[in-house]
């Protein structure tokens, strides 16, 4: 992709990436002696007594290690060992995860429902007013048409590093335009699924002709194409016919809003004589391809058939709370089999001002609790494992021989982690998501730092914010001016 005039600004981040990565090569140990570096030019990277990390292991069990360490090479974990059989004089970069009270490590977390290019939008909508959904998507065009491509790619950057910097090192975007994501994403180093709406709330013109396009360029694309509609009803039977042709074609993910509220649901009665299940079900999209988010007002039967299926599930609870959405029948889909099919979400900065996923976590275990607890260790699953496995990303989500380097450090000794029970250490994940809110200490994606001791590497946080404040400020005028 090519940084043409629209974005100015991206080419500054660019150019401090450059410079940021050759400190990286020259810093031979950080100040506080975490890291070591044997070779400028590393290929071998050791990450060294770490005292607990947490996975699923092959089977999908919950599992902790303690004093072990992570071989990484190209990107690719090579070997889990405990500690004493590595020698780190052996490595290019090593990590020493147990110094200065150590690091608790698990792997990146997967945020499977967002909106990146709204991060513009935070304080617009006016949430503390009372808005419901449906009063909420009638405002967004409005201020949407007002952002610019640069806007919108800057307004990724945005909400990505603040996702990294909660834990979040995989995110599904569903939106309408592609290039500035793509390049947001290139940017952060964000492991992203592009989903492009073809039936748009806020760009009508969108068609399946622009995934075709799209489709000629993906393989140079550092983000993965899918295919998303806003909502079913706004999709004519000619839309939905050509996703399912380019899907079954082109093994494409699909996503959509599903049943978020009462009033989409008898939108789609009226545009297409069937509820949002029989209507993917006739156009064949009712497949492990298909991912749908809010999922609430569906009835026992279709929760059935969606379970069958193996359609994945997002859950969005604090979205839900606040646009009054409904509560999502969590028990309903689990008892039905379906738990390994439901991940968790952030939606935008409208929905959630912080794209926090372990407060995702927290939410969703305080909203379903009346009925029954949802155990941690399910949590910890359906932000992991449960988020890979929907989004076919099998290599993804665990801490294993052969699984991609994206992992997250997390002070030991902090605030929320201690005290915790060593003799069981489970008592850690408790603790993290209970206590929700933390930032991450480092952030590895594919093998590389992106955020080191609380600074992101790729991007001059203090200089995205002040631009943000302006451009936000600057949609804010448009929008009086056009009320005068």
């Amino acid at each position: 992709m090519v940084l043409n005039n629209k974005y100015k600004h991206m080419r500054e981040f660019f150019t401090e990436i450059r410079k940021e990565r050759e400190k990286i090569k020259e810093n031979k140990r950080d100040k506080h002696g975490r890291y070591r570096v044997n070779k400028a030019d590393y290929e071998t990277i050791l990450i060294h007594n770490i005292p607990y990390f947490f996975t699923c292991d092959e089977a999908d069990k919950l599992k902790y290690f303690k004093n072990h360490s992570i071989v990484i090479k190209e990107g690719i974990i090579l070997e889990v060992k405990p500690k004493e059989e590595l020698d780190p004089n052996d490595f290019d970069l090593v990590y020493d995860a147990g110094k200065r009270g150590g690091t608790v490590i698990t792997p990146g977390f997967i945020n499977a429902h967002a909106h990146p290019p709204m991060y513009l939008l935070r304080s617009s909508m006016d949430l503390d007013e009372g808005d419901n959904i449906d009063e909420t998507l009638d405002k967004l065009p409005k201020w949407e048409s007002k952002m610019t491509e640069e806007d919108l790619a800057l307004s990724t950057v945005g909400d990505l590093t603040e996702q990294q910097k909660f834990g979040v090192t995989t995110t599904f975007s569903h939106y309408n335009c592609f290039d500035p994501i793509e390049a947001a994403a290139k940017l952060t180093n964000q492991n992203v699924i592009n989903g492009i709406s073809v039936a748009s709330h806020v760009s009508p013109e969108n068609s399946p002709a622009l995934i075709e396009k799209l489709l000629k360029g993906k393989n140079n694309s550092h983000s993965k194409l899918a295919m998303a509609v806003h909502y079913l009803y706004k999709a004519s039977p000619e839309v939905l016919e050509k996703v399912r042709e380019l899907i079954k074609k082109h093994d494409l993910l699909f996503t959509c809003h599903m049943s978020e509220s009462e009033r989409v649901v008898e939108e789609t009665l009226k545009n297409h004589k069937m509820r949002e299940v029989e209507v993917l079900e006739h156009y064949g999209l009712l497949n492990k391809n298909t991912i749908l988010s809010h999922a609430i007002h569906l009835r026992d039967e279709e929760i059935a058939r969606v379970t069958k299926a193996e359609v994945g599930i997002v859950h969005l609870p604090t979205s839900n709370r606040i646009h009054k959405s409904g509560v999502f029948p969590y028990w309903k889909y689990h008892d039905m089999g379906g738990f390994k099919n439901i991940a968790l979400g952030t939606d935008s900065v409208v929905s959630k001002s912080r794209l926090d996923i372990l407060t995702e976590a927290y939410r969703a275990r305080t909203t379903h609790l009346y009925i029954k607890t949802i155990k941690f260790g399910s949590l910890f699953k359906m932000m992991t494992i449960n988020a890979a496995k929907i989004l076919n990303m099998p290599k993804h989500g665990k801490i294993l021989p052969g699984y991609k380097a994206d992992l997250v450090f997390w002070k030991l000794k902090d605030r929320g982690f201690v005290p915790f029970d060593r003799n069981n250490p489970f008592t850690l994940i408790g603790n993290i998501i209970t206590h929700s809110g933390r930032v991450a200490r480092d952030v590895m994606i594919g093998g590389h730092f992106v955020i080191r001791s609380r600074k992101h590497l790729l991007v001059n946080e203090s200089r995205l914010l002040d631009i943000l404040q302006e451009k936000h400020m600057c949609m804010r005028e448009k929008i009086k001016t056009d009320q005068d």
